[in-house]
């Protein structure tokens, strides 16, 4: 899924001469850090779209001759640095000419609000006026409004960045997510924040054992969750488990975004008499290992085998490689310390490291 920035031209990449047209190379001069901060964003895999409104561009008010001058140089300058925009997007218009394609109206990317391949959460508009900041409003994106001389008396968005700044909020944004999961059994709603375990868990699923063991996801995954699960109970437990673990592992999966600047991680903890071992990674590769077995058939009315089968189900929907390797002689102990083991281990799996690279997939656990 591509991450895009949509990025303004004049006074966002380019300083804007007084006369509000850059018509000769003579005028083109670069933002400061505009080369530093769309390289780094650039190696985070993000894309860049340019879109601009080019008041009167073609008619005798402003030569399309010398437009593209001082835009060739522009796209050339940035290429040799290895910056490359997949589109630019050109309104020509007046504002007396009420066309559908000048900013803030979305019809220079029609094509792109319907494209599939686009990960939306992840976008952003770059400008530096107020029409930059109604384009994001419209496309429902964050934006970050750059800061010059046009925008220091704007009232309607008084926030502005330069672009080391821009750089520093996006790469540390946090990674949050939301999902509600429906279906004929179930109506799951899961809601997680892997970079602010400010509050307690607060898990509803029918089941006060299942409650209390996805309770121990967040506290010792030291992340906020909070899940409220209603399924048919009346019939069995399956459902509800299930499909919980679905929910939460697709949760999770959209909160950790690319999983770019992660580590991977194996956890082992005792708890009394039980002892288990997880081997987690998170490099998108689903398979599921499980060793052990349990005391007891059942425990709080739950059979012992979902919990297998719920760890097995938020792996494939997590897309994580996930082994356990459980023993002991009281099943409670046992499956909690699978819930706390997995945790910890979600917990070092999903720490930011400093190179934006995925660790690699070679055989083993890093």
């Amino acid at each position: 899924m591509k991450k895009i920035l949509f990025v303004d031209r004049d006074g966002t990449l380019i300083q804007e001469p007084k006369d509000y047209q850059v018509d000769s190379i003579h005028k083109l001069k670069l933002m400061d850090h505009v080369i530093v901060a769309l390289t780094e964003l650039a190696k985070h895999d993000y894309r860049f779209v340019m879109i601009t409104n080019q008041d009167g561009l073609g008619t005798s008010s402003f030569l399309q001759k010398d437009f593209d001058g001082p835009q060739k140089m522009l796209l050339d300058i940035l290429a040799s640095q290895g910056i490359d925009f997949d589109d630019v997007l050109i309104c020509p218009h007046l504002p007396t000419d009420h066309c559908s394609c000048r900013k803030p109206q979305l019809g220079l990317l029609t094509s792109y609000l319907q494209r599939q391949d686009i990960h939306w959460p992840s976008c952003y508009v770059i400008g530096d006026r107020e029409s930059d900041m109604e384009l994001a409003r419209a496309m429902k994106l964050k934006s970050f409004m750059i800061k010059g001389p046009l925008n220091t008396n704007n009232t309607k968005h008084t926030e502005s960045y330069d672009w080391l700044e821009v750089v520093s909020h996006i790469l540390s944004q946090p990674r949050r997510a939301s999902l509600r999961r429906t279906t004929k059994e179930t109506d799951i709603i899961i809601t997680t924040d892997l970079d602010s375990p400010t509050k307690a868990p607060k898990i509803h699923t029918g089941l006060p054992f299942f409650d209390h063991m996805l309770e121990q996801i967040g506290y010792h995954g030291s992340i906020s969750l909070d899940i409220t699960a209603k399924g048919d109970l009346e019939v069995d437990h399956h459902h509800t488990i299930e499909d919980t673990a679905i929910s939460l592992g697709e949760c999770l999966r959209q909160a950790l975004g690319d999983r770019k600047r992660i580590h991977r991680y194996g956890f082992t903890l005792p708890m009394d008499d039980s002892r288990c071992e997880v081997l987690l990674d998170l490099a998108q590769r689903p398979y599921f290992l499980f060793e052990g077995s349990f005391p007891e058939t059942t425990i709080s009315g739950i059979h012992t085998q979902m919990f297998k089968h719920f760890f097995r189900s938020l792996c494939f929907s997590l897309l994580c490689n996930l082994h356990i390797r459980i023993s002991g002689e009281n099943s409670h102990h046992m499956i909690e310390a699978m819930f706390k083991c997995f945790a910890r281990a979600f917990n070092k799996a999903i720490c930011r490291q400093h190179s934006h690279h995925l660790p690699s997939s070679s055989k083993g656990v890093t």
